[in-house]
């Protein structure tokens, strides 16, 4: 499904917490918003550029994208905490802190700001035989953890971790599921390195065949990764690993652009070499690791 941008404007902006917002948009332009109904789905906003305008990307023939030469909007991702089809509209929480274009903006929104709006789609996608699951995130993956949460069956064994900036950061969230939950206070989303690997780590691990899903910083999710894959010996169908930002994604951004040309050429000859995909990221990883980035 091709992520072809609308427009969408604000209805209502509230504190979930100190730290997150919830923002409910809608517009005429979203009577066809197409959700996938995967509890962690996730689009991209595209703000405003510095002139107020939104200027969105738009699609050549063969479905890339095709930027213009003058200032387009920055573009995020974020995830679809609830869709009501009966409204149409589009509910999405974003974590605010000092700083960031989009942080900044969720900061001062107010009914009928606008922002463009990509269509969404899931990652999220246990085995039919998973007897349990384990959802582990920074404050980023809360949104869909709370979607998930509140999809999951009635009495499905899950333990929910999660590492927030600030204990007043916590969230109430209903589920029918028989839900654990472990806070880590003060953890990880930029003010101290990341636990969720140690967590994974020292959680009792369940029986049987589970499913694990993880998403937070980029970097911090290597080991998790590698955690999971090689020293539990998970298979690929029963794992999730998503990064959703980047520590210091400016200064990873000229590292990156600095790379050596066949460092670069290597990486992306693997993406596109048919391997099996974990395979793949194993040597990604242990590349980037390797160069520092």
């Amino acid at each position: 499904m091709a992520d072809r941008p609308r427009m969408a404007t604000v209805q209502s902006s509230t504190y979930v917490t100190p730290g997150m917002i919830r923002i409910v948009f809608g517009g005429p332009e979203l009577s066809t918003f197409e959700t996938s109904g995967v509890g962690d789905e996730y689009l991209r906003l595209y703000f405003p550029t510095s002139t107020g305008e939104i200027v969105m990307p738009t699609f050549k023939a063969d479905g890339s994208w095709e930027r213009v030469e003058h200032e387009v909007s920055v573009d995020q991702c974020y995830t679809v905490r609830h869709f009501d089809p009966a409204t149409g509209e589009v509910t999405i929480d974003i974590v605010v802190h000092e700083g960031g274009v989009a942080s900044t903006w969720a900061l001062n929104a107010k009914p009928g700001d606008a922002v463009g709006m990509g269509l969404p789609r899931g990652l999220y996608d246990p085995p039919a035989d998973a007897a349990w699951q384990i959802l582990a995130a920074d404050a980023t993956g809360l949104p869909a953890i709370g979607r998930l949460l509140e999809q999951m069956a009635p009495g499905t064994p899950v333990h929910v971790i999660t590492e927030i900036a600030h204990p007043s950061h916590e969230q109430q969230i209903a589920t029918a599921a028989d839900a654990r939950f472990t806070w880590l206070h003060g953890m990880g989303n930029g003010v101290a390195a990341s636990a969720l690997e140690e967590a994974l780590r020292s959680v009792p691990w369940p029986d049987g065949r589970g499913y694990v899903w993880v998403a937070g910083e980029t970097k911090a999710l290597r080991g998790v990764r590698r955690y999971l894959r090689h020293e539990r010996g998970m298979a690929a169908d029963t794992y999730k690993v998503i990064g959703y930002w980047t520590d210091r994604a400016e200064e990873w951004e000229r590292g990156w652009e600095n790379l050596d040309a066949t460092i670069k050429q290597q990486i992306d000859a693997a993406w596109s070499s048919g391997r099996d995909p974990e395979l793949v990221q194993d040597e990604v990883d242990a590349t980037l690791d390797r160069v520092g980035l």
